[in-house]
C-alpha cells in the first residue's frame, strides 16, 4: 500500500431523475458529499429507517443482467454505471441516495452522471488516499466460460478488455484506458448493449422495463420474424423498427465501431471499484462479465486486507520524535512502570504511530515466563491504547485536564511474540470520526518488520479538572 494525493469529494449534492432499465421505476437519485474514509454508498430513502448499503464485493448477491447488491434483504440493483463514473472522476466519498432500488439508466453509460458529479464540483479532502501497489501478478479465472482478469504491476491504474461474442454481427474486440483521466473522454458515453436472443428472453421474463432505444444497443443477431418485430415494437413504444446495415436494431448510432468492448471496459471499472482499493496496476480483462469481475473484486479486496493488515509503517526510529517521553507524560497520566510508551513518531487528525524498546529491565518480566520472557498481550494492547490515548488527547486544547478510559476491545489477535530487545511501533488509525470526546480506532503493533498484535479499540476521554 502507499499513499499519494489527497483523497476528494464532491463539492455539493447533485440530482438525476430516471428510470430503472429492469424495474421500469421512476428513481430520483442523489450523489452526496462524504467525509473521508467512507468510500462509496447508497442510501434507499425509501425504506424505513433509510438504510445503507456499502459498495461492497461481499454483498454482491446476483450478476445476471447488472451487479446487484443486497444488505440485510435491502438491494440495490445496476450499481456499475455509477460506480465506474466515480472511480472515472477520481472521486474516493460520495453517498448516492436513491428512492428506488435501481440507479436510473440513463443513455445506459455513466456519460450524464460524469456530467452531473462535474456540475457538482469536486473538492480535495485532507486525508490521503491509500492506493493499493500490485506487485504480483492476480488472477482470477471462471472456467464454466473461459473469462479471465488479471492485473500486472503497472505505473498507473489501466485496464485493457478483449471481448469475442462469437457471433457476426460483433466479434472481437478490444478497447484500452491508458489513464483513468481520460475516462470521461474515452469511455463514459459507452451504452450498454443485448443481443437480439437475450433481448426476446428478458421480455419473456418481465425484464427490462425501462429500456428504450436510446438506452441500450440492440445487435441482432438472428432472423426477425415479423411477430417478433411487432412484440418489439410495442415493447419499444415504436410505431416501426428497422435493422440496419451494421445488424443494430433501429436508427441508433455507434460513438465509436468499438462500443461495446468499451462499455465491457466502463462496467470492469465499476465493478472492481467494489475492492474498496485504487489499484496501481494493469487489469486485462478477457471476456469479462459481471461475475468474473465481482469475484476479481472480491479476491482484489481479501488480499489488500491482508497487505494493509501486514504493512510495517516507515519510520525513521532515530529521527527526533514529534514527542518525547516527557512530552508523553505532560499528555498521559500514567508513570513508569505503566507507561508503555517511548516516543510518538507521527500524529495528525487521522493517526498516531508510537514505539516501546522493550527490554529485560520490564519489571513483568519477574513473574511472567521469567526463564522465556514474553511481553503480555494485554500490555501490548494497553502500550496501543496509551498511543491512541495521544491522538485523541491532541484533540483538545488542555490535555492535561482529561483522562483517558478505555470502553471496549474488539478483535483482537496475537501473531508473534514479543521479547526483550524488541522494538515496538504502534499505529492506530481512526475508524470513525472523534465525536462528543468518543474514539474508535484500528490498532496495530509490530517488530521486526511483522505485525505482532490488533484490536479496535474504543476510548473516550473525560475532563476531571480545570476550568
Amino acid at each position: 500500500m502507499k499513499t499519494e494525493n489527497k483523497q476528494r469529494t464532491i463539492a455539493k449534492e447533485v440530482t438525476l431523475k430516471g428510470v430503472g432499465l429492469h424495474t421500469g421505476e421512476n428513481v430520483t437519485m442523489t450523489f452526496m458529499p462524504a467525509l473521508e474514509n467512507h468510500g462509496f454508498a447508497f442510501k434507499r430513502v425509501d425504506l424505513e429507517g433509510e438504510p445503507i448499503i456499502e459498495a461492497d464485493a461481499n454483498y454482491v448477491v446476483n450478476t445476471q443482467r447488472g451487479t446487484n447488491l443486497e444488505k440485510n434483504g435491502v438491494k440495490i440493483q445496476t450499481s456499475e454505471h455509477v460506480l465506474a463514473a466515480l472511480i472515472g472522476m477520481d472521486i474516493d466519498n460520495v453517498l448516492i441516495k436513491l428512492d428506488a432500488p435501481e440507479p436510473p439508466i440513463m443513455d445506459g453509460s455513466s456519460k450524464f452522471f460524469v456530467e452531473a458529479l462535474e456540475e457538482a464540483g469536486i473538492v480535495e479532502q485532507e486525508q490521503e488516499r491509500e492506493v493499493y501497489v500490485v506487485k504480483d501478478v492476480i488472477t482470477y479465472k471462471d472456467e464454466a466460460t473461459g473469462s479471465e482478469i488479471t492485473v500486472i504491476p503497472s505505473d498507473e491504474y489501466q485496464v485493457t478488455t478483449m471481448v469475442d461474442f462469437g457471433t457476426k454481427v460483433l466479434g472481437t474486440q478490444n478497447a484500452t484506458l491508458e489513464h483513468i483521466s481520460d475516462f470521461k473522454t474515452e469511455i463514459s458515453n459507452a451504452r450498454t448493449f443485448s443481443f437480439l436472443h437475450e433481448l426476446e428472453m428478458l421480455l419473456e421474463h418481465g425484464l427490462i422495463k425501462g429500456g428504450d432505444l436510446n438506452n441500450a444497443i440492440v445487435y441482432v443477431d438472428k432472423e426477425i420474424s415479423e411477430s417478433t418485430m411487432k412484440k418489439l415494437e410495442k415493447a419499444f413504444d415504436k410505431k416501426k423498427l428497422s435493422v440496419k446495415p451494421n445488424g443494430i436494431l433501429d436508427n441508433l448510432t455507434l460513438h465509436q465501431p468499438n462500443e461495446a468492448a468499451r462499455h465491457k471496459l466502463l462496467d470492469v471499472i465499476g465493478d472492481l471499484a467494489l475492492s474498496g482499493t485504487r489499484i496501481q496496476g494493469k487489469v486485462i480483462a478477457n471476456k469479462p462479465g459481471h461475475f468474473v469481475n465481482t469475484q476479481f473484486a472480491k479476491k482484489l479486496k481479501k488480499i489488500v486486507k491482508q497487505e494493509r493488515r501486514n504493512y510495517v509503517p516507515e519510520v525513521n526510529l532515530h529521527a527526533k520524535p514529534i514527542k518525547d517521553i516527557t512530552a508523553i507524560m505532560e499528555m498521559l497520566p500514567h508513570r513508569p512502570p505503566f507507561l508503555l510508551v517511548d516516543k510518538i513518531l507521527e500524529l495528525s487528525e487521522q493517526h498516531v504511530i508510537g514505539m516501546k524498546n522493550v527490554t529485560m529491565n520490564e519489571p513483568f518480566f519477574v513473574g511472567h515466563f521469567p526463564g522465556a520472557p514474553v511481553m503480555p498481550g494485554v500490555l501490548q494492547l494497553e502500550a496501543m491504547a496509551q498511543t491512541g490515548g495521544i491522538l485523541v488527547l491532541s484533540t483538545v486544547p488542555d490535555p492535561e485536564n482529561y483522562l483517558t478510559y478505555l470502553l471496549k476491545i474488539d478483535n483482537v489477535r496475537y501473531k508473534q511474540q514479543v521479547v526483550p530487545g524488541d522494538s515496538l511501533i504502534f499505529k492506530l488509525d481512526l475508524m470513525t470520526p472523534i465525536r462528543r470526546g468518543l474514539c474508535q480506532m484500528q490498532a496495530r503493533a509490530y517488530a521486526n518488520g511483522k505485525l505482532v498484535s490488533e484490536a479496535e479499540i474504543m476510548a473516550q476521554i473525560v475532563k476531571v479538572k480545570g476550568e
